[in-house]
């Protein structure tokens, strides 16, 4: 019950600060899904999390960098109570084996997931280059409604090295899920699914 509460309470907030209202271009997808979606914001994560209806949401998990999210207090508690977020290293010196191990087993477990595929955030309102990430997980699991999303306003609202947000609104624009192409090469599906997303701008 206090998960549930706090999960209320960090919508609420979210969509005060920065609106965060969801936008589709068809109908919401049914069944697993991995949203995709520009970074350029902490807040990224809660905005398209808040931005999914509650049934959506109970069943998605953000995936999230270690070395910001699981910290001791507030954010650690928001990361891995409220969020649930799978949480995977990004530095080199601290990765024991394949970081996407834990995306992969929530993947199996049957959670829908949230990902950042440039792998960090950049100041620029137009993705960056998708890391390889996105495209692994689409060949492993075949089933997975690849939903690509952009957020709108957020590298203003709070850009990165800011720590208080502009209330500026922003939409949370969600595309019709990326279809499968067999035999895809690895950098021509990232590049369709990263201009998937741009395409949403």
């Amino acid at each position: 019950m206090i998960e549930q509460a706090a999960a209320a309470a960090l919508v609420g907030t979210t969509r005060l600060l920065v609106g965060a209202r969801a936008h589709w271009q068809g109908p919401p997808p049914d069944g697993q899904c991995l949203y995709f979606a520009n970074h350029s914001s902490h807040l990224d994560t809660m905005a398209i999390w808040s931005a999914l209806d509650p049934t959506q949401r109970a069943r998605t998990r953000p995936v999230a960098a270690r070395d910001y999210w699981d910290k001791p207090g507030l954010r650690g508690y928001v990361a891995g109570r409220v969020l649930r977020a799978v949480l995977i290293e990004r530095r080199r010196e601290e990765r024991d084996g394949d970081p996407l191990v834990p995306v992969i087993e929530a993947l199996r477990g049957g959670d829908s997931l949230i990902l950042f595929p440039e792998g960090t955030r950049t100041a620029e309102q137009l993705p960056q280059r998708f890391r390889g990430g996105l495209f692994r997980l689409a060949e492993e699991f075949p089933a997975l409604q690849l939903v690509p999303a952009y957020l709108d306003t957020l590298h203003r609202s709070m850009p990165k090295g800011a720590h208080v947000p502009l209330p500026l609104y922003c939409t949370v624009r969600f595309g019709e899920a990326l279809p499968r192409v067999d035999g895809e090469p690895r950098d021509s599906f990232l590049e369709r699914a990263r201009e998937a997303v741009v395409a949403l701008a």
